[in-house]
């Protein structure tokens, strides 16, 4: 998505990406919490020209989706844009579950352009210290 973009970028240029890390064995919920920030950031921040968050999400092929997101939130209808997310964008740009299955879903991040992921979410030692584990390997 940002191939272009990165094209031009001096060697060691660091790429920043935000993730929102849970550690948990309820995926579904877990799932369910990213999802409701993304209707939140895709429908109401604003008209699609002018959202920022939403065209992020259309270049990386949901425009439909974040349209339909967008129409759902400014209509009041927030639960059934929450809906609306696909599981499986809110899983692509999270990392949630069990210790073991943000390991594997670690892989898609590695071996994209992304040079540092800056975790939001985990709090507690335990969490973090799986997440520590996890990332190392």
């Amino acid at each position: 998505m940002y191939g272009a973009s990165l094209a031009a970028a001096p060697p060691g240029f660091d790429v920043a990406a935000m993730v929102t890390v849970l550690v948990t064995d309820d995926v579904r919920a877990a799932l369910d919490t990213v999802k409701l920030t993304l209707a939140l950031y895709i429908g109401g921040m604003g008209a699609r020209s002018r959202n920022f968050h939403a065209d992020v999400f259309a270049r990386m092929g949901y425009a439909e989706v974040t349209e339909r997101i967008q129409a759902l939130y400014l209509a009041g209808r927030k639960e059934e844009a929450c809906h609306a997310v696909p599981d499986e964008l809110a899983d692509g740009i999270s990392l949630v579950g069990p210790a073991g299955r943000i390991r594997e879903r670690l892989a898609p991040w590695r071996r994209s352009p992304v040079t540092s992921l800056l975790a939001m979410g985990p709090r507690e030692e335990t969490a973090l210290r799986a997440v520590r584990d996890a990332v190392l390997g």
